[in-house]
């Protein structure tokens, strides 16, 4: 699968284009911005990015009012495909955010149940009850996500609504050659619909990517042959900025061991999830981190690490944003990329997974674990790289118990690794062994 060696990019379209915080009806074709940051994105050696919701919506994007047409906060559909032919045509894959538990107030068939009560064709299209109310005076009640009554729950059970949701996903497919999908809150969607989902998409286009949003439990239920390709990596996401903050390497090594190393219990080890420093919904990590001089450390252990390596729009460069601060903070507005000494780090990282398949398809183990210091190793064929880190102000020793020659791939000079080796002060490296 194509995303098994890719590093995606994330974009928030509503905040990132500025558009207004409630739909105001007004068509304007902010989206192609995006047009403006597409060599960015090559500099980036990005693969692929995944847009947050972009169809019409109440608010947020993320309570859909129609799932076949831009909102008019960004365009036009047509403007969203002149994006989608920009990006495919600089070699880079299109994501759209599947929001299927979920509609908005102003979802066309949920407005027909509110009008025509009993008599709506939709009215199993939610879970209705019509002898009782809800706090909008509506004269019926249902279902919401987790107790937002803004967001109406799908009856994902009724063919009518998978047959309707794959209608769109086709039409998707046809107006802007889409590549795959992320969904909103996988782990709540109903399982038999993401089954038939991963069978239809299979049959509409080779190699479709079907990416969950997955916060806890177990990742194999949902992430197998039969439903999803991927998902997120909420468990290492807390992993690697409390591994920083508390200077703490074990954390982070501990979950990557559990999760991907030799032994035979490890959970994951051949899947390839989605990691991840910040998104839209969380602290952007340059202001979750305590020490500013562990941020290219951090990315050098997403980058590294097994996993596929998401950035969030603008944290690149270190842009901030706190949680407590509401979602404006988080899903801002730049006006133009900005390329810094993070943002080149980055770019060569991005390189380096194109050209060693060992970051990307090799095993992990770990090498020398300690509070502020860790090294494991990526290994594929005959390829074998450390990664090595080292989180203090110190000289950090490593006391590795062999002796061997490597080249560092960022200075591209050649050293002798063994029981005295260091790392500078908040030191990072990457050597393959000769």
């Amino acid at each position: 699968m194509w995303i098994d060696n890719s590093c995606f990019y994330q974009i928030y379209p509503l905040g990132f284009c500025g558009a207004p915080r409630e739909n105001d009806g007004i068509l304007v074709p902010r989206i192609l911005k995006v047009l403006d940051w597409v060599e960015h994105l090559r500099r980036l050696n990005i693969d692929a990015v995944y847009f947050s919701p972009i169809f019409q919506s109440d608010r947020h994007g993320y309570d859909t009012r129609d799932y076949l047409t831009l909102d008019c906060r960004l365009g036009s559909n047509e403007d969203f495909a002149q994006v989608c032919r920009a990006l495919h045509a600089a070699g880079i894959r299109v994501v759209l955010d599947g929001v299927f538990n979920h509609v908005g107030r102003g979802f066309w068939a949920f407005q027909d149940v509110l009008l025509n009560r009993e008599n709506s064709p939709y009215l199993n299209w939610f879970t209705i009850r019509l002898d009782s109310d809800n706090g909008y005076g509506d004269g019926l009640s249902y279902e919401g996500w987790e107790g937002h009554y803004e967001l109406v729950k799908l009856n994902l059970q009724n063919p009518q609504v998978q047959e309707y949701l794959f209608s769109c996903i086709r039409f998707w497919v046809e107006q802007f050659d889409i590549d795959g999908l992320r969904l909103d809150v996988a782990y709540s969607l109903d399982r038999g619909f993401l089954e038939r989902l991963r069978g239809f998409t299979r049959e509409l286009k080779e190699q479709f990517a079907l990416i969950g949003e997955v916060l806890f439990g177990d990742y194999n239920l949902l992430v197998n042959e039969g439903m999803l390709h991927s998902c997120t990596n909420y468990e290492c996401y807390k992993g690697l900025f409390s591994s920083c903050n508390e200077h703490n390497l074990f954390e982070i090594s501990y979950s990557l061991n559990r999760q991907f190393g030799p032994e035979t219990w490890c959970l994951y080890r051949g899947k390839h999830l989605v990691s991840f420093v910040d998104n839209h919904d969380v602290t952007r990590i340059a202001s979750q981190l305590r020490e500013e001089r562990h941020l290219p450390l951090i990315y050098g252990l997403l980058y590294s690490m097994p996993g596929i390596p998401c950035l969030y729009y603008g944290s690149e460069w270190g842009l901030q944003g706190k949680k407590e601060d509401g979602d404006d903070a988080l899903r801002p507005c730049p006006q133009a990329p900005q390329w810094t000494t993070l943002t080149q780090f980055l770019s060569r990282l991005g390189e380096l997974r194109r050209e060693h398949p060992a970051f990307t398809l090799g095993d992990y183990r770990n090498v020398y674990v300690a509070n502020e210091q860790l090294v494991f190793s990526r290994t594929w064929e005959k390829e074998c790289i450390y990664v090595g880190i080292n989180l203090s102000g110190q000289p950090g020793a490593l006391r590795l118990n062999q002796e061997a020659r490597a080249t560092d791939l960022l200075t591209g000079q050649s050293v002798v690794l063994n029981g005295q080796t260091q790392l500078p002060p908040f030191g990072f490296a990457l050597w393959q062994l000769q």
